[in-house]
């Protein structure tokens, strides 16, 4: 657990020493520009130690506007020990065009091992020893594998209807590089003979692809235009960080495929309700998020699935459902379905206030148990057969299809360092309360900003 708390005590010291070039009066009011170059330092028990830089420039103006900005620059340049790459461009502003609210992200998203745990949730058995490095059946590292490069561009506008009602649209662009573990690739820069992987030990996705449930065209990922469109209700007191309103969204969004992908073409429908409730005002904060996501029309590749769709970018990456960015504890893309829902229930508690210089700081704690489930699954069953000999389970209760819709479930706790409500360290431990959604007890996960 020490090595855990290196990269939390780097970062909350580079929050510190951040540089800030703004004003500030005796109302604790944020003036100016705050620039702050860090090391993109992170910690995510699905991807593994992060190293890198990055950078976070708000503009504040007069300050009457805090603690919201009227314009917001992020870039990031990462990858963690787990091969996992982030490399991230990003601008928002609801003052640029006035009376609309514009972001702009650029992303590549590289990843040499991302996780793939077959269809339907619990419908597809996880065997613990097949993702444990110390076991002697290997299939460890790579079974429970597959390679993920994903490049995404996206330009999204909200306007006013009515307050607190919002109109948005939005286009973007999806392009999926995906396959197979490339072991040799992996080797090569692997010093060590030990933790090399074994060449031509087939994974879960070889499986899948061998037996058609993957097919030829989508096996190797695709180009994907998107556009979409809805509406917003928004009643928080503030952007970051929000201590009371509601934020729900609802919203379609069609994607098309080029080439080889052509016959994937999807109409897909999300909605989100969040609620932030105060109980003690800027001390304790009850918030809950549910949502869904639901294929209403057409065909679209697996790949796809593993996305959550949002009106506008927030954080690096939506994956769904498990992991750091959906359900805390639990293993990433462990819920694969053609549309699933999700809940994130937590308590916010501002600690303690204080001051550094000019900045204005919080210690949290907040208490969150997350959930999610499939409703619309594939409608085909797989079993590998090559599971059974391998676990001490009995073969006939591999697959247990009545758990099909039965809710994942995981809870924990996370500690909150924030500067000037915007620039959020968060740290957050959770365990899954089932075994076949993660067989480790302790996940931690050090990202910024809250998850919702």
């Amino acid at each position: 657990m020490k090595k855990h708390l290196i990269p939390l005590l780097a970062f909350s010291f580079c929050i510190v020493v951040s540089v800030s070039l703004s004003a500030q009066d005796s109302t604790n009011i944020r003036k100016g520009w705050t620039f702050g170059v860090l090391p993109s330092v992170a910690y995510d028990a699905d991807l593994g130690f992060q190293y890198g830089a990055l950078t976070n420039i708000y503009y504040f103006g007069d300050g009457a506007v805090y603690p919201d900005y009227y314009h917001s620059f992020y870039a990031e340049a990462a990858y963690t020990t787990k091969r996992y790459g982030l490399f991230r461009l990003s601008y928002d502003s609801k003052y640029l065009i006035p009376n609309h609210r514009l972001s702009v992200d650029l992303t590549y998203l590289p990843d040499q091992m991302c996780d793939f745990y077959g269809f339907n949730g619990y419908e597809a058995y996880y065997l613990p020893d097949y993702s444990d490095p110390s076991s002697v059946s290997y299939r460890t590292r790579a079974y429970y594998k597959f390679k993920r490069d994903l490049f995404r561009f996206s330009a999204d506008l909200q306007g006013t209807i009515a307050k607190p009602w919002y109109w948005n649209v939005g286009i973007g662009l999806l392009y999926y590089n995906v396959g197979a573990v490339d072991v040799a690739r992996l080797n090569k820069y692997t010093k060590k003979e030990e933790n090399k992987l074994p060449e031509g030990v087939g994974t879960l996705y070889d499986y899948y692809v061998s037996l058609g449930y993957i097919s030829p065209a989508e096996a190797n990922g695709g180009l994907h235009p998107y556009l979409h469109g809805g509406i917003t209700f928004d009643t928080r007191d503030r952007q970051q960080n929000p201590r009371r309103g509601i934020h729900a969204d609802a919203f379609f969004t069609y994607y098309a495929g080029m080439g080889d992908m052509s016959k994937y073409n999807d109409l897909k429908f999300n909605a989100a309700w969040r609620h932030y409730l105060p109980i003690i005002p800027d001390r304790l904060t009850f918030a809950y998020r549910f949502g869904t996501q639901l294929n209403v029309a057409g065909n679209s590749p697996f790949y796809l699935n593993t996305y959550l769709n949002q009106l506008y970018m927030q954080r690096v990456i939506y994956e769904g459902l498990g992991g750091a960015n959906s359900i805390r504890g639990i293993m990433r893309n462990r819920i694969l379905a053609r549309g699933v829902a999700f809940a994130n229930v937590e308590f916010r508690v501002q600690v303690v206030h204080f001051k550094i210089g000019k900045e204005n700081f919080y210690i949290g704690l907040n208490p969150f148990m997350d959930a999610g489930m499939v409703v619309q699954p594939y409608d085909r069953v797989i079993k590998d057969p090559r599971l059974a000999p391998l676990s001490s389970v009995n073969p006939e209760d591999l697959y247990d299809e009545s758990r099909l819709y039965a809710p994942h479930l995981s809870a924990g706790c996370g500690l909150k360092v924030a500067m000037n409500d915007n620039f959020v360290l968060s740290v957050d431990w959770a365990t899954a309360l089932d075994k076949q959604d993660n067989n480790k007890f302790s996940n931690l996960y050090i990202k910024m900003g809250y998850m919702f």
